[in-house]
C-alpha cells in the first residue's frame, strides 16, 4: 500500500495543467486511454469514480455518462441512478473504511467551487479526529490511502453490496 501525506500532483492541477480533453468526465465516461481512470463502477446510466485528489481517504465521485450541466436536465432515470449509487457506495466506503459520516452533495456552478462543469456528486467520508497537526499547522491533508488502492478495495465492496441494494 502506498502512504501519502499529500498529492503534489494536486498543486499542478489547480494551477490549470488538466488532460487536454474538452470534458474530464465525458473523457472518463468514453475510457479515454490518455486519462488515468479510476472507475470503481458503472451503470448504462451513470458512473462512479474516485477523486483523483481525494479530502478523505474514500472520496468518490457520481455522475451521468451524458454531459450534463445543469442539475434540472438530469432525466428522471439518472436521478434515481445516482440516488441508488450513492446508497450502494455508501454502504460500501462504510463497510470498507469504516468512517463515522459522510458528506455527500453536488458543486453547482463556479461560485460552489466546481471546476469541472459536468455534473457530479461527492461522496466524501468523514472520520473521527481527522484533523491532525499537518491540517492545522501546514494546511495538508492527510490521505493515508492512494485513491487507486482505495478504487481496488472499493470495486471488491461494491460486487458484494450491489446484491442488497
Amino acid at each position: 500500500m502506498r502512504d501519502h501525506l499529500f498529492n503534489t500532483d494536486k498543486i499542478a492541477y489547480v494551477k490549470g495543467a488538466r488532460p487536454e480533453v474538452t470534458c474530464i468526465l465525458c473523457a472518463i465516461a468514453a475510457r479515454d486511454p490518455r486519462l488515468e481512470l479510476l472507475e470503481v463502477l458503472r451503470t448504462g446510466l451513470c458512473a462512479v469514480s474516485m477523486n483523483l485528489y481525494p479530502f478523505n481517504t474514500g472520496h468518490v465521485m457520481l455522475f451521468p455518462l451524458r454531459h450534463v450541466e445543469d442539475y434540472a436536465d438530469l432525466s428522471d432515470e439518472e436521478a434515481r441512478e445516482i440516488h441508488r449509487l450513492t446508497a450502494a457506495m455508501i454502504s460500501a466506503i462504510k463497510e470498507e473504511f469504516g468512517p463515522v459520516g459522510f458528506n455527500v452533495g453536488w458543486n453547482l456552478g463556479n461560485a460552489s467551487g466546481a471546476s469541472v462543469t459536468h455534473l457530479h456528486q461527492h461522496i466524501v467520508p468523514r472520520y473521527e479526529n481527522e484533523l491532525g497537526f499537518l491540517d492545522v499547522l501546514a494546511g495538508t491533508r492527510v490521505v493515508v490511502v492512494d485513491p487507486r488502492d482505495a478504487m481496488e478495495r472499493l470495486r471488491r465492496r461494491v460486487g458484494d453490496i450491489e446484491g442488497r441494494v
